[in-house]
């Protein structure tokens, strides 16, 4: 059963209360009910069984707020994020219960000038899972549009599933790069979306790749999931130009195109002088709202810099290489938490500490 507005619920009776983990107030999270809208004729209703922390989650805890989203009524969190098709709406042709699907966390409007284009990402009304004040995925069941969601291949898991999200990042990156076979990488930053770029490069044919971090563990974990080089740093900006020989000589051809997945002066100043001539810069992460950094020279040397706002039509991809074995996202997720009060609160905690942790994931 299922379709026709059919569900699980209705042939098991009455379910029970929807609970979520709600951001209520600086370092507050609450697990409270959480009433869902009703379900559209495209919509289906998922059952959550995997949610990964993301640092914007974490910073959102922290700060109750993130660049200029900002936190001002109790806010559902979670946004990386797999499940189990409960129910479909009347309309939903392509689903139906019982399907274990990753979740596309952002609605776009489809009817401004970047939706039409098909850069969706850029849309300026979307409406995007945990990021104010549109409630997010950690949750025991979640509404969500069926185009957004993507049946997972038999031999993918859940958490697979819901590393899609940032994979898709990194995905999205390597597109806008134009990475091939050809293309030598340098990636700023080893943290999770410095990571999942590695592994996209690499899945994408990038033949050298390099990464540069402050932290001993997280390079060693790079290393182990493929990065040639790795080359470690410090946090000092004088630093930098000994740093620039010191990754040119590691990576010995020339950078063709750096990640900055931290986004702050000094990995960017560092990208901009360690790339080729004619090479490309991508700025990935936003440590900063704004930065200092050494544009004239590096224009001088016309090396292009491109921004990246999430992603647009990844998934598939993303099903594509982990179930191909093209890529291994399970290495990343070093710790996981059930779905309890101490649990949310541990889980949270774990991820702020950082040290081990890369990626924290419920199951639910």
């Amino acid at each position: 059963m299922g379709k026709g507005g059919m569900s699980h619920d209705a042939e098991n009776g009455a379910a029970e209360e929807n609970m979520a983990a709600w951001l209520v107030g600086l370092n507050t999270l609450k697990i409270q009910p959480f009433k869902l809208p009703p379900l559209g004729l495209y919509d289906v209703k998922v059952r959550m069984k995997a949610v990964g922390i993301c640092g914007s989650d974490v910073h959102f805890l922290k700060t109750l707020r993130l660049a200029d989203f900002i936190v001002k009524e109790p806010m559902v969190i979670g946004h990386e994020c797999a499940g189990i098709i409960e129910e479909v709406g009347s309309e939903v042709k392509n689903l139906m219960p019982g399907d274990r699907v990753a979740l596309e966390p952002g609605i776009s409007c489809w009817r401004c000038d970047r939706c039409r284009e098909g850069r969706y990402n850029l849309c300026p009304d979307v409406k995007f899972f945990a990021t104010p004040p549109v409630n997010g995925a950690l949750a025991n069941q979640v509404v969500h549009p069926a185009d957004l969601c993507f049946k997972l291949p038999d031999n993918m898991s859940l958490e697979e599933g819901a590393m899609c999200e940032p994979l898709s990042v990194a995905v999205h990156a390597c597109r806008r790069a134009d990475i091939g076979p050809e293309t030598n990488v340098l990636i700023m930053g080893a943290g999770p979306i410095g990571l999942v770029t590695v592994l996209a490069a690499r899945a994408f044919g990038a033949p050298k790749i390099g990464i540069v971090d402050v932290d001993d563990h997280r390079l060693s974990v790079a290393k182990d999931i493929g990065a040639d080089e790795t080359v470690k740093v410090s946090t000092n900006m004088q630093d930098i130009p000994e740093e620039v020989k010191k990754i040119q000589k590691a990576m010995v051809v020339g950078i063709d195109v750096s990640f900055d997945c931290a986004g702050v002066d000094k990995t960017m100043s560092t990208a901009l002088n360690a790339t080729r001539p004619g090479g490309k810069v991508i700025l990935v992460g936003m440590g900063h709202p704004r930065m200092n950094v050494p544009l004239t020279p590096a224009a001088a040397r016309e090396v292009d810099v491109l921004g990246v706002q999430r992603y647009k039509n990844t998934w598939p991809l993303c099903l594509e290489f982990i179930s191909s074995g093209k890529i291994d996202v399970k290495p990343l997720v070093t710790h996981r938490f059930g779905f309890s009060q101490k649990e949310v609160e541990e889980a949270f905690e774990t991820s702020a500490r950082g040290g081990t942790a890369i990626k924290v994931m419920f199951n639910l």
